[in-house]
């Protein structure tokens, strides 16, 4: 079953929401680097106390794990919305076969059928 246009559509507009949404996110604590959807976690300046130090080493390598799971959305993301642009959306990468409609509209950026 081909995908039809109104979807395809819709499925668009969510994923560049999802896109801006994940790139504000990351935009809080980490800088782009110019690769596509890869951002470096920048470590806060509180102060040049202990505590400071302590809370500031903390809160980066808390960032690390958020960052890392939000880049692999924001690819997914970015990788979708090049596949809807190519013709190529909805298809698995592992099978080849149709990614079923219902879990495309729960996970839009999905790669790959269940």
């Amino acid at each position: 079953m081909a995908l039809d246009s109104l979807f395809l559509d819709e499925q668009k507009a969510r994923l560049l929401t999802q896109k801006t949404h994940l790139e504000s996110e990351l935009g809080r604590f980490a800088k782009p680097t110019g690769n596509k959807g890869d951002f470096e976690t920048q470590m806060e300046d509180l102060g040049r106390g202990e505590d400071e130090s302590a809370l500031e080493v903390e809160d980066y390598v808390d960032n690390l794990g958020v960052e890392s799971t939000l880049e692999k959305e924001l690819v997914d993301t970015l990788d979708a919305l090049g596949k809807l642009e190519k013709g190529t959306y909805g298809i698995c990468e592992v099978t080849g076969q149709e990614i079923d409609i219902e879990r495309l509209k729960a996970y839009p950026a999905a790669r790959t059928a269940i």
